[in-house]
């Protein structure tokens, strides 16, 4: 079901410094496609909003892009990425996609109702977390995954996204990435460089030399066989004239010829 933006009940307009970029997004596309920075001004306006898209904003980019309102309406209710009603200032995204949901996603939904108070879908009373269920974030080998407003959150388990909400609760910074300090996308424990440092011990061995090196044997000197001489070919003594054996000179004719 489609949910209909909500109004802020505020004018909305860019900022000078959203304007500029809104300008730099359009003179990408030729002066009769510049509706097609619709998504990038949409981007501008939420994050300018606190996180949220509003009517007014809808209509205002609508307007400046010159594309009709309900085209406009079309794209902010299509795409998940634009909110339509107010979130909190942490917006806490859920993967519950098959394998973050293997791994645990239940008690990570489980921790946000335990240290929050809220659902899927909720925001907390004093409008610092919304909590809200996402389709895949494309960071499955790190699973189970959650997206706080720009920043992923991997490896997860109910013990250290405790330790991440206490810490937002508490205005602490948080780091983004694995909690396992996984190295990108690396097998758990690998760590780059102890691993250069293996390679670069193997390097080191490979060409290290003997501290008493033994003296390396003389070739043993050999002697090069002699070419074996050809025999002479025996002559027939027959030669060929006009393609026919003749006898040489002082030979006799074969008689039965």
């Amino acid at each position: 079901m489609t949910v209909r933006p909500q109004k802020s009940g505020k004018a909305f307009s860019f900022s000078k410094e959203n304007e500029k970029k809104a300008k730099e997004f359009i003179s990408h596309y030729p002066k009769s496609k510049q509706a097609s920075a619709v998504i990038a001004l949409f981007e501008l306006a939420q994050r300018q909003s606190g996180g949220w898209l509003p009517e007014e904003a809808i209509v205002y980019v609508a307007q400046y892009l010159d594309m009709p309102l309900i085209r406009a309406t079309e794209v902010a209710t299509f795409y998940t990425m634009f909110n339509l009603k107010p979130v909190g200032e942490h917006f806490i995204q859920v993967c519950t996609t098959t394998p973050c949901w293997l791994r645990g996603t239940d008690a990570i939904m489980t921790t946000c109702q335990k240290e929050l108070g809220i659902g899927a879908g909720q925001t907390t009373k004093d409008k610092k977390f919304t909590v809200v269920e996402v389709e895949c974030l494309g960071a499955c080998v790190n699973a189970p995954v959650v997206q706080i407003n720009d920043d992923f959150y991997e490896d997860l388990d109910a013990k250290s996204f405790e330790e991440l909400l206490l810490a937002l609760k508490a205005g602490k910074p948080i780091k983004p990435g694995s909690a396992l300090a996984r190295q990108c996308s690396a097998p758990v424990g690998f760590s780059p460089q102890a691993n250069t440092v293996k390679v670069a011990v193997k390097k080191a061995e490979a060409t290290k030399k003997p501290d008493s090196p033994k003296a390396a044997a003389p070739k043993a000197q050999t002697t090069p066989r002699p070419k074996a001489k050809l025999a002479p070919k025996a002559s027939t003594g027959a030669t060929k004239l006009n393609g026919k054996s003749a006898p040489r000179t002082g030979q006799k004719k074969n008689k039965d010829v």
